[in-house]
């Protein structure tokens, strides 16, 4: 029966859960989010979100009373100096519980238990979706409708715009750059090309070649000339000396 229970004991004693929730406190405070069963995290909503109230106001007695619960001088101190410098335009639910399904040993239901202004990702959502709302009766009465004669002849000076302008004739200065250049260029063409000496000396080797190659068709042809008569006076020596053996 449950006979005046108004809150979860979580199945431990008095002193036990004390101890459990402040030290889950102290761990949401310091890591921002923690995961836990969905029973402990709705118990560690109550009893830290009255801690981040008090901390809006820095004094000595809301210290000590914080500290009372929570039993860290570290996790104090950051509570009131990070969590609050975010969280003190907020007039409540500074924590958020995200369900991430069941435990798989005894099939527990689990969650992540997180500060709300510390979760980067919604709070940028946020923003971009505040600033994007407009209210419909100031978008009505703002619009006005443009004519469809005014979109056409926005069309046609944009057509206009994009067309290639026309070539304007070319003046006397114009001409005269065109006739200055011209003459630069035939003056390069003129201008013979300076060998290498790479070149100078194939140049030379070629050269050489070809006066051995005429030197050898010269002797070629001597020899041929002188070649003939030698054999016509053999020719006429055996002549002679069948004549006198006769």
């Amino acid at each position: 029966m449950r006979h005046g229970k108004k809150f979860n004991h979580l199945g431990r004693t008095a002193s036990h859960r004390k101890a459990m929730l402040s030290n889950m406190a102290c761990s949401l405070i310091e890591h921002k989010r923690i995961n836990t069963t969905v029973a402990k995290a709705k118990e560690l909503k109550k009893f830290v979100e009255p801690l981040v109230t008090r901390s809006k106001v820095d004094s000595t007695h809301n210290r000590r009373i914080v500290f009372s619960y929570l039993k860290n001088k570290q996790a104090v101190s950051e509570l009131f100096r990070e969590v609050t410098a975010k969280v003190g335009d907020r007039p409540g639910g500074y924590t958020r519980i995200i369900k991430t399904g069941n435990r798989l040993g005894d099939n527990a239901e689990m969650c992540m238990i997180e500060l709300v202004d510390f979760n980067e990702l919604y709070t940028n959502e946020k923003a971009k979706t505040k600033k994007s709302r407009r209210s419909r009766r100031a978008g009505g009465s703002n619009k006005v409708e443009t004519p469809v004669a005014a979109k056409a002849e926005v069309r046609e000076s944009s057509a206009e715009e994009t067309v290639a302008p026309q070539e304007e004739p070319a003046t006397e200065e114009v001409k005269a750059e065109e006739a200055s250049n011209k003459a630069v260029e035939a003056k390069t063409e003129e201008t013979p090309v300076e060998e290498t000496p790479a070149e100078k000396e194939l140049a030379a080797a070629e050269k050489e070649e070809s006066r051995e190659a005429e030197a050898e068709e010269t002797t070629a042809e001597e020899k041929e000339e002188a070649a003939p008569p030698k054999k016509e006076e053999k020719k006429d020596a055996d002549a002679s000396k069948e004549e006198k053996e006769d």
